[in-house]
């Protein structure tokens, strides 16, 4: 059993029946004497995918649910999903693309520290590394001189993705890009 101290970014609880990613936590703490710690979560249902922000008392207990990540290589693609490999056992497996919708601005072919989640024995999602490498397709083109100022431009990625980013990147670079907000980092360091 999970409680309310042990809730933190990326923990897994079940709640209802069903498994819930926590995305964030605040927690406040009572002024008056007696009064309970309330711990605030934001939380994504597995299954569902919907997000929502609950309110818990300290000491308040979750089940844990039946959940395993396990190392995946991503393979290909069809109209209907994106078909993955299990590193371990090599069974394949497909996820809809309906499922995976952030997660598919991500999926290149050779993607390290791709990991898939199993509830109860079925896989449910991805979870993707905190950064990916990916290479500017289309952008306007760098103006000489502008690295200096704060101004950022629309970049298609190869995924299709568009991120906004400083007006000196050209087209055809690699840049990386955080996977949880979608935002630019950087140049790629490879």
């Amino acid at each position: 059993m999970y409680s309310t101290s042990d809730l933190k970014r990326g923990l897994i609880i079940e709640i209802d029946s069903a498994p819930f990613l926590v995305e964030s936590v605040q927690v406040s703490s009572p002024t008056a004497r007696g009064g309970n710690t309330i711990h605030r979560a934001r939380l994504r249902n597995l299954l569902s995918k919907q997000i929502s922000d609950r309110s818990f008392r300290g000491g308040d207990t979750f089940a844990v649910p039946d959940v395993d990540r396990r190392p995946t290589q991503y393979m290909y693609s069809d109209p209907e999903a994106f078909h993955f490999m299990d590193a371990e056992s090599y069974e394949q497996f497909s996820i809809s693309k309906a499922e995976l919708e952030w997660e598919s601005k991500y999926l290149i072919e050779g993607i390290e520290d791709l990991r898939a989640v199993y509830y109860n024995g079925a896989a449910i999602g991805l979870e993707l590394p905190n950064t990916i490498d990916l290479e500017v397709t289309e952008t306007s083109p760098a103006v000489k001189g502008n690295s200096a100022t704060g101004r950022t431009k629309p970049a298609t990625l190869e995924t299709g993705h568009v991120v906004q980013m400083p007006e000196h990147v050209e087209q055809g670079v690699k840049v990386s890009v955080d996977t949880r907000t979608g935002e630019y980092l950087g140049r790629a360091k490879s």
